[in-house]
């Protein structure tokens, strides 16, 4: 630990790296057509995607969704950890490891909402619609959050001082403190994530995401869809429905 701990600092912006992959259109070609060919599906590895987007479509119409899952991506996000929390409850098709605070001193790095984040909420659960705050609410958002966490941090720091071991210090830390993890996923465990973590004019089925989750959310597509094409035109096509 350092004898001058870092002063607190605040970020709206979430971030998304795609650190390895093994994701093509080819992977969902050739897995698909080893049903009616065998092994010589194996010639669809050498083949254009582009000639079998047909087959790509209908698989995704169809919801033959198993040729979708012979691919990997890994992705490493920064967020608060509240997201992670939501995140987290995504388990079939992914893979998790995230930063620890048993094992190291956790950086004060805190998220606030950024101007255009909306602060209103109004509705009952399922018609919830948000609304922009005014900047009066926001001042009060921003300054209440920024001296919550320079308190919980400053107590976080007395403790490690006094010797006390950090896996029990974090507890006075909040859930917008930002973590960092690793997440491996394959294309449709990604879709199914995405089907319920954005919220698209174009989607067949409603969904109504908290909108820090959303903002991870949109990048992994991004990042995805260049790997991808095909397949996440087959995506948007077909209602952004998870085969």
């Amino acid at each position: 630990m350092s004898d001058e701990p870092t002063a607190p600092s605040f970020r709206s912006e979430v971030t998304v790296e795609l650190v390895r992959s093994a994701a093509a259109d080819s992977d969902v070609i050739w897995s698909a057509r080893v049903s009616t060919a065998g092994e010589q599906s194996l010639e669809a590895l050498q083949q254009d995607p582009e000639k079998s987007k047909g087959l790509i479509n209908f698989l995704m119409r169809d919801r033959h969704g198993t040729p979708f899952e012979h691919n990997s991506m890994t992705f490493f996000i920064s967020a608060p950890i509240f997201v992670f929390r939501e995140f987290h409850r995504h388990r079939s098709g992914w893979s998790y490891n995230e930063e620890s605070g048993r094992y190291r001193e956790l950086e004060p790095v805190f998220y606030v909402p950024g101007e255009d984040r909306k602060l209103v909420q109004q509705g009952r659960p399922g018609k919830y619609e948000f609304h922009q705050g005014t900047p009066e609410q926001h001042s009060t958002t921003t300054g209440a959050m920024e001296a919550a966490y320079r308190e919980s941090y400053a107590r976080y720091q007395e403790m490690l001082a006094a010797g006390v071991a950090r896996e029990v210090a974090r507890a006075v830390l909040p859930v917008g403190l930002f973590s960092s993890m690793y997440a491996t996923c394959n294309a449709r465990s990604l879709m199914h994530f995405l089907s319920l973590r954005t919220r698209r004019e174009n989607s067949a089925v409603p969904s109504f995401p908290q909108r820090e989750i959303e903002m991870v959310a949109e990048q992994m597509e991004e990042q995805w869809a260049q790997l991808m094409p095909l397949t996440h035109a087959a995506f948007e096509k077909h209602g952004r429905v998870a085969p």
